[in-house]
C-alpha cells in the first residue's frame, strides 16, 4: 500500500501547512501560520518508566461485557414494565456516585501474569462502581433524578489524579476565584453530562457547573446537586461521562462514561418489538476507547519530556515551556492522544460468542482523538490478525446518535468520530459455523482528514510495524441458533424525517487552529463573519471561552450552523441540548490572517480570521444515507463547510464544542445561550 503523506506538526513552524481542499494560508502579524497536521510515535518507554507492549497482550480472550446485559442496567430489576403508561406517572431516581476502584482489563506482565489497574467509575456506591458505569435504561417521557455524587476520596482524604495534571490553562481550579485550589488538597473536580439529553440547563452539566468531592467547592456556575432528567425525546443511545472544565479528557480517561438508553413504542428494547430489531441477548453495546498502560498496569497517559507525542507537540514544535512553572517539563497537555491498547466496555481486545443471526450492535466511539474505520471480516477460527484475503461482511446502518435512520443502509465499512454512537445490525449467519469475525479498524494512529488509511502515522521510527489497532474485538459463531425467531427487516427502517421547521436564522460559524501564551497549538471555535456578540462587540474569527456569546438563537427558534473547517483535520463537532439534521457539506476557499487573542488568563495567544469565502463550484454533497438520522454529532471535515439543522426550544446556557477530548479541554468550546 502506498503511504500516505501527512504533514507533520513540524511543518507548523515553517507556515506551510495547507488548510484544505482550495485554502489560501497567509501569514500573519505574528510570523506564524495557522496549520498541521500529524504527530509522533509511541515508544516502549516514557519519562515514567516502561509502558506494555500492546503486541505481547493477548487477543480475543477476555469476554467483552455486554452494556446492555440485564445485570449490568440499573432498573433491571423493573424489567420492561415500565414501557406501560402507569409506570411513567412517577419519576423514577437514581444515585449515582464516582470512585476510584481497581480493574481487570485483561493486561499481563511479561510472565503472563493478571495485572491489575486503577481506574475511576459509577455505581450506586463507592464500593460497586464500575467501568463503564452501568447503563441507565429509560423510556421516553419518563422523568429520571438522579443524584451524582463525587466520592473521589480515601479514608476521608481527596484523592490525587491518576493521571497528570496540567494547571496552567483554563481549567476548574485555574478561573479567577477557584486559584487557591488544588486538587491534591481538594480533590478532584467533576460534572456528569448525559451527552444527547433534551434536557434543561441546570441539569446539563456544563463545564463550570463542577463540584469537588461532598461538595466542598462548587463551580461558578453550580446550580444544585441533584439532576432531572425528563427524557422527552424519542429512542435513541446517549451517554453519560464527565465534564469537568479543562479536565475532561483525564477524567473520562480514567474511567468516567457509561451507556443511557432511551426507549419508545418502536424501539422498545423487548424481543417482540414491532421493528423486528434484534433485542434481548441479540442487542449489544460497547464502548471503545484507545489507552496506554504501563507495564505494571497502570494508566499512562503522556504530559512529560520523552513521553509519546510530547516532542512533536511541544520540543519540536518551538515550544519552550517555562522551567519555573514546568519544573520537570511537565505536565502539559498535548493537542492530541493516540493509544496503543483498544479496550471495549474495559477489556483489552475482547471476544463475543454470538449464534449464526442477526445482532444489533450499539458502538460507541470514547476515545479521545481517535477516528475508527469499522469494517468486519472472516477469519478463521482462534485467529488474531487480519489479511487481505479475509472475507468483509457487510452490515446494515440502521441509525445514529439519537435515533433511528431514515432508511437502512448496506455498507462495508463506516467512519465513527469521536462520541458518535452508530447502530448497526449485522448477520452472523451468513458466516460459516465455527469461524471468527474480527471488528476491524482501517483509521489511522493520527488525526483524521477524511482519508482511510491503515498507515501508522505515529510510527516514523518503525517501532509498531506490527500495530495493534487495526482491530478492535471478535465475534466467535459457536453458539447453537436459539428456537427466538430472527425477525430483522431493512425495510421496516424509514424513521428520520428531518428537521422540518421553518429556518428562522443561518449563523457563519468557523473552526481554526492558533497558539496560546506559551506557544502550543490551540484548536479554537470562532465565527466565519463580523458577527455582533451579546455584548454589542463586534467580533471576528477566533474566539475562546470567556468572550461573550457569540450564538445566542432565540428561543424557539429554528437555525442552519455554516461550520467552516479551516483547519487540516477533521472535528466532531457536539451540540449540547438540540438534535440536528446534517444537511450538506461544500468546499470553500479562503485567506487567513493571523492576529493576536486575548486568553482566559489576560495574556495573549495567536488566533486567526477568515478574510473572505468562495465557495468551490460543483463541489456541494449532501449527507451521506449513514448521516440521515436524528444527530447531535458532526464531522466537520478539513476545507469544507459543514450545514447542520437545528430548533433551539429551551431556554439557558449550553455549550458546542469539538469532541476530541484533547481540543475541548484546550479550549475548543464556546458556550451558547438559547433566548
Amino acid at each position: 500500500m502506498k503511504k500516505k503523506s501527512k504533514l507533520s506538526r513540524r511543518g507548523f513552524l515553517k507556515g506551510s501547512a495547507a488548510l484544505g481542499a482550495g485554502s489560501v494560508m497567509q501569514v500573519g502579524a505574528l510570523g506564524l501560520a495557522v496549520g498541521s497536521s500529524g504527530a509522533e510515535a509511541a515508544s516502549l518507554g516514557s519519562s515514567n518508566g516502561p509502558l506494555s507492549d500492546p503486541a505481547l497482550q493477548p487477543k480475543f480472550v477476555e469476554l467483552a461485557p455486554n452494556a446492555l446485559s440485564p445485570k449490568f442496567k440499573y432498573f433491571h430489576k423493573s424489567g420492561h414494565k415500565h414501557h406501560k403508561h402507569r409506570h411513567r406517572k412517577k419519576a423514577k431516581k437514581l444515585k449515582i456516585v464516582a470512585a476510584q476502584y481497581v480493574h481487570k482489563t485483561g493486561l499481563v506482565d511479561a510472565n503472563g501474569n493478571a495485572l491489575l489497574t486503577p481506574v475511576w467509575g459509577y455505581g450506586r456506591k463507592k464500593w460497586n462502581v464500575t467501568w463503564p458505569g452501568k447503563t441507565i435504561e429509560v423510556f421516553t417521557n419518563q422523568k429520571l433524578k438522579i443524584k451524582w455524587r463525587n466520592k473521589l476520596v480515601s479514608a476521608g482524604t481527596p484523592l490525587p489524579h491518576i493521571l497528570p495534571v496540567d494547571t496552567s490553562f483554563h481549567w476548574a481550579y485555574g478561573i479567577p476565584g477557584y486559584t487557591q485550589y488544588n486538587i491534591n488538597t481538594d480533590g478532584v473536580p467533576i460534572v456528569p453530562h448525559v451527552h444527547g439529553a433534551h434536557v434543561n440547563t441546570n441539569s446539563d452539566g456544563n463545564p463550570e457547573y463542577f463540584f469537588s468531592p461532598n461538595f466542598k467547592i462548587k463551580g461558578p456556575r453550580w446550580v444544585h446537586k441533584n439532576y432531572v432528567y425528563d427524557n422527552t425525546q424519542q429512542a435513541g443511545a446517549l451517554w453519560y461521562h464527565d465534564h469537568s472544565l479543562g479536565i475532561t479528557r483525564l477524567n473520562v480517561y480514567a474511567g468516567l462514561v457509561g451507556f443511557y438508553f432511551i426507549r419508545d413504542n418502536q424501539d422498545t428494547g423487548k424481543l417482540n418489538n414491532p421493528l423486528g430489531l434484534p433485542a434481548g441477548p441479540y442487542e449489544l453495546a460497547y464502548a471503545i476507547q484507545d489507552k496506554m498502560f504501563k507495564s505494571n498496569g497502570e494508566l499512562f497517559y503522556p504530559a512529560y519530556p520523552s513521553d509519546p507525542s510530547y516532542a512533536d507537540f511541544i520540543t519540536a514544535n518551538g515550544v519552550n515551556l517555562p522551567a519555573a512553572q514546568f519544573p520537570n517539563g511537565g505536565p502539559t497537555v498535548l493537542t492530541e492522544f493516540f493509544g496503543d491498547h483498544i479496550v471495549v466496555n474495559g477489556k483489552i481486545w475482547p471476544k463475543t460468542n454470538v449464534e449464526p443471526r442477526h445482532y444489533r450492535l450499539r458502538l460507541l466511539n470514547g476515545c479521545d482523538s481517535r477516528f475508527l474505520g469499522i469494517r468486519f471480516r472472516i477469519v478463521p477460527a482462534g485467529a488474531t490478525t487480519i489479511s487481505a484475503n479475509d472475507p468483509i461482511l457487510p452490515f446494515w446502518h440502521i441509525g445514529g446518535d439519537l435515533g433511528l435512520a431514515a432508511q437502512a443502509t448496506q455498507v462495508n465499512q463506516l467512519v465513527v468520530a469521536p462520541a458518535e454512537r452508530p447502530d448497526i445490525v449485522v448477520d452472523f449467519s451468513q458466516v460459516p459455523a465455527g469461524s471468527r469475525v474480527i471488528m476491524e479498524n482501517i483509521a489511522g494512529d493520527a488525526p483524521f482528514d477524511g482519508t482511510l488509511t491503515t498507515d501508522p502515522g505515529f510510527d516514523p521510527a518503525n517501532l509498531f510495524a506490527n500495530r495493534q489497532t487495526d482491530r478492535i474485538m471478535a465475534f466467535d459463531v459457536t453458539q447453537p441458533l436459539s428456537a427466538i425467531p430472527d425477525n430483522f427487516d431493512p425495510t421496516l427502517i424509514a424513521h428520520f424525517a428531518g428537521v422540518t421547521a421553518p429556518v428562522d436564522n443561518v449563523r457563519k460559524l468557523a473552526l481554526f487552529e492558533g497558539r496560546d501564551e506559551l506557544g502550543r497549538l490551540q484548536p479554537m471555535l470562532g465565527v466565519a463573519e463580523p458577527t455582533v456578540d451579546m455584548a454589542g462587540n463586534t467580533v471576528n474569527g477566533s474566539t475562546t471561552w470567556h468572550m461573550p456569546i457569540t450564538e445566542n438563537p432565540a428561543l424557539g427558534s429554528t437555525e442552519i450552523w455554516e461550520i467552516y473547517n479551516n483547519t487540516p483535520d477533521a472535528h466532531p463537532i457536539h451540540v449540547h441540548l438540540v438534535h440536528f439534521e446534517i444537511l450538506n457539506r461544500e468546499k470553500f476557499q479562503t485567506n487567513i490572517v493571523n492576529k493576536p487573542i486575548t486568553l482566559h488568563n489576560g495574556s495573549t495567544g495567536l488566533g486567526a480570521e477568515m478574510q473572505g469565502i468562495t465557495l468551490v463550484p460543483n463541489t456541494l454533497r449532501p449527507a451521506d444515507p449513514t448521516e440521515k438520522c436524528p444527530r447531535d454529532m458532526v464531522i466537520c471535515y478539513p476545507g469544507e463547510v459543514t450545514r447542520i439543522k437545528m430548533t433551539f426550544d429551551r431556554p439557558g446556557r449550553y455549550v458546542w464544542h469539538c469532541h476530541i477530548l484533547s481540543h475541548e479541554d484546550h479550549d475548543m468550546m464556546r458556550p451558547l445561550f438559547v433566548g
